[in-house]
């Protein structure tokens, strides 16, 4: 199958309309065909050695969704309290939409089945980035579907476990909050609210041997102080 040039720039737009949202319309529902597209869509990921280290749970038990979210609102806390200068500019974010979403999906990392054939020397780091692959294509067909996604990372890995009943071995990657949305950011929301701007290729790409000029962290924001460690 070979793209034309319009398949080609369609392709182009829907990467370039890609946003990690955080405001979703509540009250709203996902049908069940939509679903399995999202599903498959998932499902055609890439993965290292084909293992397909990705699990992922549907939370349709709403006492359950309550208790993620009082998870994710709990790391909310301390992230504000870990920000120092920026503990206020990170309180008035809207971070994610736990509650609001019409589906929200839990993605695992599977206890490791073994697989040698392309991450021997980095097991870990190759299972991590198979998942991640996975989560970009549902990222790219709830977008196709008109449908905001938004991947939530702040929780306590051990604390989700514990909730989710999850085996030794497997560990939750994020919370994907998945719905109807009002409307789409016309860029990324942390760039709009100015919390941090994205850096061109220029910054990002170079050849043969490194020669990148590396910022340093503290989310890229020089008032922001050093990050207060726990």
């Amino acid at each position: 199958m070979l793209f034309d040039h319009q398949a080609r720039q369609s392709a182009h737009a829907l990467l370039a309309a890609r946003r990690d949202m955080r405001h979703f319309q509540s009250g709203c529902s996902i049908d069940a065909a939509t679903r399995e597209r999202l599903a498959a869509a998932l499902m055609q990921a890439p993965s290292v050695g084909l293992m397909q280290p990705w699990r992922v749970l549907r939370i349709s038990d709403d006492a359950l969704r309550a208790r993620l979210a009082d998870c994710v609102s709990a790391e909310c806390e301390r992230t504000a309290q870990a920000l120092g200068a920026r503990e206020e500019a990170f309180r008035a974010l809207k971070v994610e939409g736990v509650r609001e979403c019409a589906e929200l999906w839990v993605v695992l990392l599977a206890p490791d089945d073994g697989t040698v054939f392309g991450r021997r020397t980095m097991p870990q780091e190759m299972a991590w980035c198979s998942v991640g692959a996975a989560v970009q294509n549902l990222w790219l067909a709830a977008r196709a579907e008109n449908l905001g996604l938004g991947w939530v990372s702040l929780f306590e890995p051990a604390e989700l476990a514990g909730l989710l009943q999850l085996p030794p071995g497997a560990q939750a990657l994020g919370l994907l909050c998945i719905g109807p949305v009002a409307s789409f950011y016309p860029a990324p929301m942390l760039s709009l609210a100015d919390w941090r701007q994205p850096r061109d290729a220029a910054a990002l790409f170079g050849e043969n041997r490194w020669a990148f000029s590396e910022d340093s962290a503290a989310d890229a924001c020089a008032s922001a102080g050093p990050l207060k460690q726990e």
